[in-house]
């Protein structure tokens, strides 16, 4: 199995930025398809951004097109979320997941981390 451990959350004032990580086990980590969630409190758990295994096909939810980056280090076996011009409306837990095997895009995901909690202040 593969472990994932997302880090970076935090506080932030709206129009501010954070990088969030997401450090993963295992020598097959650059196989996996990868993405990101995300659920506020009282809402079901919602799509953010995913990225191929190899980092050439990136896609987004529309809520976060323009400001977020979804990116990959295989080489370090972690994930990132950059997240610029952040708004309220973003305040929520964050978490990663990965694909073991599949075709892409990925209709479901087999690791999940614990998540971590960015909180945009008005």
């Amino acid at each position: 199995q593969v472990h994932l451990v997302e880090s970076g959350g935090g506080l932030v004032q709206a129009g501010g930025s954070l990088r969030l990580s997401c450090a993963a086990s295992g020598r097959t980590f650059s196989t996996y398809a990868t993405g990101w969630f995300r659920q506020a409190p009282g809402k079901e758990r919602e799509f953010v951004a995913r990225i191929s295994s190899s980092g050439g096909i990136r896609s987004y939810a529309d809520s976060v097109k323009g400001r977020f980056t979804i990116s990959r280090d295989n080489a370090k076996n972690t994930l990132y979320l950059q997240m610029n011009s952040l708004k309220p409306e973003d305040t929520a837990v964050y978490y990663c997941a990965a694909a073991a095997y599949g075709p892409y895009p990925p209709t479901s995901y087999d690791y999940w981390g614990q998540g971590t909690q960015v909180i945009v202040s008005s």
